[in-house]
């Protein structure tokens, strides 16, 4: 087992996920932990001791989510298939230390309600290509050896040819590929940084080329996969930083092995920055020349933010990739400036 996953002491259910496949596979897979049913009207302490209590709750919100994008910036459209909340990862830079009110790692085990959620989103449009990921609350598969959810949603999907189901990480597990059926339905997602960001501010993360290797293994079983560089973090040698992995990923792999690369730059609720300096006194990027962008977000100053987007698209575009690549919320001015023109749908693709 992974070290980050050594870190749970203990398990919560709610009493009506108690005896669902997903809490059962949980309980056998952490069968030596201490193991406490809940019900609904407890109140649940949060946990602030690193991710150390994993949570099997009956959820009751929406699962399938538009992406939070704003009508300032362009988004891509992408879904979200919500299935849990927070990471085990702590990478410094990660906005969900500050996007949540604690660190306790929480599963949604009514899988049985996501299915029908879905299945009535999906079901009634089948002319209709929806393009899906669960990396927006969580890792895609940072619990998969525990719970096994990726597996269970490659499962029911393979029934929906209209889903293209990306699963975005900074780990290695692909336990999921055997669960498979059509591999132009499913986007291995590796989000990549620089081997000094990674040294510095993702230490629990799986190694660059572990990513990498996985990668290229998916794309030897025939998948098509997803790479981003998010968050792009600006630092005293960034050049040779990004020149580095640029260099690293075409090792791997071939150009038409990659179905999509996202450039977005580091962006954050001012919150954010007093949780880094607090918790990640190492970390001073956040002591960049920032702004309040029209989203309410810290953004890296304009000028600064193009000279390293206009870098590293040249730099991917001189590897052979061009119409792959794509911004994380950014704006027209920046699309033009950089890729030399705008995509045709704005803001959020409701």
């Amino acid at each position: 087992m992974a070290e980050y996953l050594k870190k749970i002491k203990r398990v919560l259910v709610d009493r009506a996920v108690e005896h669902t496949p997903l809490a059962r596979r949980v309980r056998q897979r952490l069968s030596h932990l201490p193991w406490q049913v809940v019900d609904k009207q407890q109140d649940i302490a949060p946990s602030t001791d690193s991710n150390q209590v994993l949570y099997l709750k009956e959820y009751k919100g929406k699962f399938l989510r538009f992406c939070p994008g704003t009508r300032y910036y362009r988004c891509c459209g992408y879904r979200i298939i919500h299935i849990g909340e927070n990471c085990p990862l702590n990478c410094t830079y990660c906005i969900l230390r500050a996007y949540f009110q604690d660190k306790t790692l929480k599963v949604w085990a009514n899988q049985n309600d996501l299915w029908n959620e879905l299945d009535q989103a999906f079901g009634p449009n089948p002319d209709h290509l929806f393009r899906v990921g669960t990396g927006e609350f969580t890792d895609s598969l940072v619990l998969e050896p525990i719970t096994g959810y990726s597996q269970d949603l490659v499962r029911f999907l393979a029934h929906y040819p209209n889903v293209c189901l990306e699963l975005k990480t900074k780990i290695v597990d692909l336990s999921w590929v055997e669960s498979v059926k059509r591999t132009d339905r499913v986007l291995p997602a590796w989000s990549l940084n620089s081997p000094d960001v990674y040294k510095k501010e993702e230490i629990e993360s799986a190694p660059l080329e572990e990513r990498l290797k996985a990668a290229r293994e998916c794309a030897r079983l025939g998948f098509r996969v997803c790479l981003h560089f998010d968050p792009i973090i600006h630092y005293p040698g960034w050049e040779k930083g990004y020149a580095q992995i640029i260099e690293m990923i075409f090792d791997y792999l071939e150009p038409e092995n990659i179905a999509y690369f996202s450039l977005g730059s580091f962006r954050c609720m001012p919150d954010l920055f007093k949780v880094i300096a607090r918790e990640s006194p190492h970390s001073t990027f956040i002591y960049n020349e920032f702004i309040t962008g029209l989203d309410g977000k810290q953004r890296l100053l304009l000028p600064l933010r193009l000279k390293q987007f206009l870098f590293i698209a040249r730099k991917l575009k001189q590897k052979g990739l061009n119409k792959q690549l794509y911004f994380c919320m950014e704006s027209d001015h920046v699309w033009e400036k950089v890729m030399g023109y705008t995509p045709k749908r704005p803001g959020r693709a409701e």
